[in-house]
């Protein structure tokens, strides 16, 4: 049995949940409505200010599922109250990025400056020259975009150029060395 598909989700004040009766979540609020179609295996309840997610067989699909629904349903509520962020950080020698309008245009090494358009739903905010930062209420719609513009320009594995998480680690490889007097 899942742990965390145990847990009751509490619905904070403002935001609204239906479900309807082929299975599917309704999330809404000011900032926008989110929806998610349920497995049928799965059955899920509003009552008392929470939601609850039960399983209406038991079996190994339904246990797996469980959990899983159970934090779709979790992200959105979270998505309404407080959204989702990625930030992103460019690396390089006369690498920038700046915002026209609804795109970002980015100079990364490249014979042409690249251009990103914000989605629906999802905005871009430049913080500075290198970084930027991917906001929305759906956290797989930010992870989408941000996955999306960090593989304009992998981080090559050198000198680090390139776009990467702003959290990401990089291990750099060492070059190779000139050897002088080396074995003949």
């Amino acid at each position: 049995m899942s742990r965390i598909g145990k847990l009751p989700i509490t619905i904070p004040a403002g935001v609204t949940v239906n479900v309807s009766d082929d299975n599917v979540v309704t999330v809404s609020n000011n900032k926008g409505t989110l929806t998610q179609k349920i497995s049928k295996l799965l059955k899920v309840k509003v009552e008392n200010n929470q939601i609850i997610v039960e399983k209406t067989v038991d079996t190994n699909e339904a246990n797996a599922m469980h959990g899983l629904y159970r934090t779709l349903i979790n992200n959105m509520v979270e998505g309404l109250t407080h959204g989702f962020k990625k930030s992103l950080t460019i690396n390089g020698v006369g690498y920038k990025m700046n915002k026209q309008g609804n795109k970002v245009v980015m100079n990364i090494g490249y014979s042409h400056p690249v251009e990103v358009e914000e989605a629906n739903g999802i905005k871009l905010n430049v913080a500075s020259a290198t970084e930027l930062v991917v906001e929305g209420i759906d956290k797989e719609a930010v992870g989408a975009m941000a996955a999306k513009i960090r593989a304009i320009k992998p981080v090559e594995p050198y000198h680090g150029y390139g776009i990467r998480y702003t959290d990401e680690k990089v291990s750099l490889k060492e070059g190779k060395s000139s050897g002088k007097g080396g074995k003949k």
